[in-house]
């Protein structure tokens, strides 16, 4: 089934050249089927991108999915045109009074400020405690799932003596827990930050419960509320070249960056990036929306206002 996006979103063009079902909204209006409702709060600084990366991973699914891009209005973005926020973007006021299948709350290149002095940090309070009554089950990733975790379980982000960088081997913990049904023993997937989570502090608090984690990468894949709650330290949504951007962005700044581990053929930057972890990506992302989204949403969001 396919992405329901905005008709002159620019991504869809390229979903459409990819021969990713997309569906506009002129062509959404004839079908007679209630697709899931999912807001993308996307705090990332080149939406465009994220944006694309994570229709890619949604598109995957027999489900059909309208999905809302939303932007925090305390924040003014340096990377994307107001024009583009403004045509294709809801803020929170937009929405508050709303109700939603699923939401996302991307990563931030925030990582390295306290979470007190992140300028949206108290707009962004305001939305995860709206989610809990407003959103079925809400996926957090990355700084995104590090900002949760410390606002819901006082769980706090620790300095990485190093980046890391690369793409890192991960295991299953909880084979029987759905959101990670038809993952491999042993998966790979990418990550590219300076901060950490305390695994043991994960470990023991009763209301998490642990699904994957990797002896060099530390946490990646966690859950709380029985799926209401989603917790990913790491980027399985980035696309082939992202950490080769993000490579070559650095050293073009003169930043003192390492070689993305385990992501170039033979170590040489010069070699196109084996994509190693697209079918982990997939699996997550359509498991969530099955298992933790569709089965569990109401069919009516609007005649059962609290979750």
């Amino acid at each position: 089934m396919p992405l329901k996006v905005q008709n002159d979103l620019p991504v869809k063009e390229i979903l459409e050249r990819e021969n990713i079902f997309v569906m506009d909204e002129q062509r959404a209006m004839h079908q007679d089927i209630r697709p899931l409702q999912i807001l993308i709060l996307n705090l990332m600084p080149l939406k465009e991108a994220t944006e694309l990366q994570i229709l890619r991973c949604l598109s995957n699914s027999p489900l059909q999915v309208d999905v809302t891009f939303m932007r925090v209005s305390s924040h003014i973005s340096s990377h994307t045109s107001m024009s583009h926020l403004h045509k294709f973007y809801v803020t929170f006021e937009d929405v508050r009074n709303l109700y939603y299948d699923g939401m996302i709350i991307t990563g931030a290149p925030v990582e390295l400020m306290e979470f007190e002095e992140v300028d949206y940090w108290d707009e962004l309070i305001e939305i995860m405690e709206w989610t809990d009554k407003h959103v079925t089950s809400t996926m957090y990733q990355c700084w995104g799932a590090q900002a949760a975790l410390y606002h819901f379980y006082g769980i706090r982000k620790l300095l990485l003596d190093k980046k890391l960088f690369g793409v890192f081997k991960h295991k299953v913990l909880q084979r029987k827990i759905p959101l990670v049904r038809g993952f491999d023993d042993i998966f790979l997937a990418p990550h590219s930050r300076n901060t950490r989570v305390d695994l043991d502090e994960i470990r023991k608090n009763p209301e998490i419960t642990l699904l994957a984690e990797s002896d060099e990468a530390g946490f990646f894949l966690g859950m709380a509320q029985e799926g209401r709650r989603i917790f990913v330290q790491g980027h399985p949504e980035y696309d082939r070249m992202t950490l080769d951007g993000e490579y070559k962005r650095d050293l073009g700044k003169g930043i003192d960056i390492s070689l993305p581990k385990n992501y170039y053929p033979d170590d040489d930057p010069a070699n196109k990036p084996l994509l190693l972890w697209r079918s982990i990506s997939f699996n997550l992302y359509n498991n969530w929306l099955n298992y933790y989204v569709y089965q569990t949403t109401p069919y009516d969001l609007y005649g059962t206002p609290e979750f």
